[in-house]
């Protein structure tokens, strides 16, 4: 007899199922579960006891547990070959104790194979609407973005804790959109008027289609490389004032007034200013040669517009990147 068969004569273990635990199963988890195979089995843990005939319907093993309160997670470790994390830091101060939480829960068994942690481009800061790759020293500039780097470190020092035997891998998400997803277009603020910046202060925004990115993280849970940061976004390189106006062209409002910045700090609040005060362009490479992830939507033109095209316009990103790079070093 094998030495992976029982004596009750079960399924060799190479042929049981792979368990995946998503941890913060909102919209992008849910995604992600509809691109698992009959060989995947998937558990998210949720805090809210109402969601647990929810995640049933959809085929995903609920358990309930809460990020906060780390007593609720002692049945995490083990439970997940492969780990997900996609759950938001805590809302206050610059360290991110749910991630603490969740590791110490994972360490009290095997570890997992692999964990994926879905963090932000804002651990970058304002990058003067540079080229931004991996390899960018890491500046955040608000305590939400200061939560995340907190939560990258976290996360690398349970890979380096069991290295050999997990894998982990960190994604850098910047702004998420979908017309299927709750305020996943710029719609809301179109019909609020809200101003967008002066051509001559803009700053550059990066978009993710949600499906993208739901694809960006199964694919990361099998193909990441240990300790891998891997800027997860698409092929838009737009101005923020340029992407609202089509935005406004697209779905029929009128465009949003440009004020300088002094005169919309009069009306923003600080967390939609902090988005204005940070422009970066996003060097996606790693997420295609590595994930070797084809976007659906490679821009949020297409995305918005639910259109599907063929990744071939991402080669003009990447030529743009180094031209832009070879020039800088004349």
């Amino acid at each position: 007899m094998p030495s992976n068969q029982t004596p009750l004569g079960a399924l060799p273990s190479r042929f049981k199922k792979q368990r995946l635990l998503i941890v913060g199963c909102g919209d992008i988890g849910i995604r992600l579960s509809y691109l698992a195979n009959p060989n995947v089995r998937i558990i998210a843990l949720t805090s809210s006891a109402a969601r647990t005939n929810e995640l049933r319907a959809l085929g995903i093993t609920p358990v309930l547990g809460n990020l906060d309160d780390p007593l609720t997670l002692y049945r995490l470790g083990g439970l997940g070959q492969r780990v997900i994390h996609l759950a938001p830091p805590n809302s206050q101060g610059t360290t991110d104790h749910r991630s603490t939480h969740l590791v110490r829960s994972l360490s009290k068994r095997r570890p997992p194979k692999h964990l994926v942690y879905a963090s932000t481009s804002g651990v970058y800061g304002d990058c003067s609407g540079e080229w931004v790759s991996e390899t960018q020293n890491l500046n955040p500039i608000t305590d939400r973005a200061k939560r995340r780097v907190d939560a990258e470190q976290t996360i690398r020092l349970f890979g380096q804790t069991f290295l050999g035997f997990c894998r982990v891998s960190i994604l850098r998400v910047p702004g998420i959109y979908a017309p299927d997803r709750a305020q996943g277009t710029p719609e809301e603020r179109l019909k609020k008027g809200s101003p967008v910046l002066e051509r001559s202060v803009d700053v550059y925004t990066n978009h993710i289609h949600a499906d993208d990115l739901a694809r960006a993280c199964w694919l990361a849970v099998w193909r990441g490389k240990s300790q891998r940061a891997i800027n997860t976004s698409d092929d838009s390189y737009m101005l923020m004032g340029d992407y609202m106006d089509w935005a406004a062209d697209h779905y029929g409002y009128k465009r949003p007034p440009r004020l300088n910045l002094q005169e919309i700090q009069k009306l923003l609040s600080a967390v939609q200013l902090s988005f204005m005060q940070e422009s970066r362009r996003l060097v996606n490479l790693r997420m295609k040669s590595e994930l070797r992830l084809k976007l659906s939507y490679p821009t949020v033109k297409d995305g918005l517009s639910g259109e599907k095209h063929s990744d071939s316009r991402g080669l003009a990103i990447r030529d743009l990147f180094y031209k832009d790079v070879q020039l800088k070093m004349k």
